[in-house]
């Protein structure tokens, strides 16, 4: 039973040892997030899609005062109609589930990047 214990130990410390790298050259560093690598397209549109157009459709339902379906429509909201207030407190979706702290993030960031498509 000694003779295991002693070849596990030697295999664990084998094994730590083993996987240490004093090296950085591969080291994978993800640079932070910049708020020009958020776009409509990538990254806004799905979180409208998925969270918005139960109501916002064109022509809107369920007393949505207007569409949501493209670039120029989300763009208007955010900048005429107060749409990242409206996600922030939670007051949209109406009847659903609040966006997370990261989605209304990403519509911020577009917004603050300059709105590219």
């Amino acid at each position: 039973m000694k003779k295991i214990y002693s070849i596990l130990t030697l295999l664990l410390v084998l094994f730590i040892f083993s996987c240490s790298n004093s090296s950085n050259d591969d080291l994978i560093i993800t640079p932070p997030n910049n708020n020009n690598d958020v776009t409509y397209t990538n990254n806004v549109k799905s979180i409208i899609d998925n969270n918005c157009l139960n109501c916002h459709t064109n022509p809107p339902q369920n007393g949505a005062p207007m569409p949501l379906t493209t670039y120029d429509n989300v763009k208007e909201a955010i900048q005429n109609r107060g749409l990242i207030g409206k996600i922030e407190s939670g007051a949209m979706p109406k009847n659903g589930t609040p966006l997370s702290s990261a989605q209304v993030q990403t519509v911020k960031d577009w917004q603050t990047g300059g709105f590219i498509q």
